[in-house]
């Protein structure tokens, strides 16, 4: 196995992010290779359905892949996700699917979230070309990629967590499921007809269940303070009975009652 000393790009000042450290393009290409050489090992164990042992491989080649690869290591997180979705393990499939596209993002940042039409400023978005990111967009073209395979990949990527957190359930779950399809159905997303006919079903449907999700939660919180609530009232000879809210339909508000005698 190749050693892993690298040749230090640039030295950051204290205003400015480290820039990944690059390898001498023999040595890119060596452990470049040995990282493929365990990717089609991961990949013929999951075409047999060993996904377990898949997994471990993809995790081999991600150790032995050169951390600036961001395409490469983008590709090898997405197939662990898919492993896992495999496996129905779908919070860990949730875990590996953002990864690959947090690589994604550093290649190709997402376009400002909008609101009503009007940008959103996003601490998030690059706005020009730093030295990290011309590094990053250097590599992806020495290993024969480009922004159109980052943008497949990106929907690979989100197709797999979108799945994942749907099955996860929960409020916070499905408000993050509910997203990802929402961004599926926007350009530069490349959806097979199958593909799209699954987004569009889970648009139409998880509204529904995201309500359900949200009001079952709340119902499970009220009731767990109100269990501590009685907890602190009891010694006084009170309840939370005592006390009644009543929503004002015109403010959205609450006004708060007192009734010595609840049951009457």
């Amino acid at each position: 196995m190749a050693s892993h000393k690298a040749d230090t790009v640039s030295k950051p000042t204290a205003l400015e992010p480290a820039t990944p450290e690059v390898f001498p393009p023999e040595e890119e290409q060596q452990l470049l290779s040995e990282s493929n050489t365990e990717k089609t090992s991961a990949n013929k164990a999951f075409i047999t359905g060993e996904y377990a042992g898949a997994i471990q491989s993809y995790e081999k080649a991600l150790a032995v892949c050169p951390n600036y690869l961001e395409y490469d290591i983008a590709v090898l997180r997405s197939n662990i996700a898919a492993c896992h979705l495999k496996l129905e393990e779908w919070k860990q499939a949730v875990e590996s699917a953002t990864k690959a596209l947090e690589a994604l993002d550093r290649l190709d940042p997402p376009p400002p979230a909008q609101e009503n039409g009007k940008e959103i400023e996003s601490g998030g978005t690059v706005t020009e070309i730093d030295d990290t990111t011309e590094l990053l967009l250097s590599a992806l073209t020495r290993t024969n990629h480009t922004l159109n395979d980052v943008h497949k990949l990106r929907t690979k990527a989100l197709l797999r967590r979108a799945k994942a957190r749907h099955q996860v359930g929960g409020w916070a779950s499905l408000q993050g499921a509910l997203e990802d399809y929402q961004a599926l159905a926007k350009p530069p997303n490349q959806l097979s007809s199958l593909d799209y006919k699954a987004v569009i079903a889970a648009l139409r449907k998880l509204p529904n269940e995201l309500e359900d999700a949200k009001n079952a939660e709340m119902a499970d919180m009220m009731g767990k303070l109100k269990q501590l609530g009685n907890g602190i009232l009891k010694p006084f000879g009170l309840s939370t009975e005592n006390f009644q809210f009543n929503k004002d339909e015109t403010s959205g508000g609450y006004s708060m009652n007192f009734n010595q005698n609840p049951g009457k």
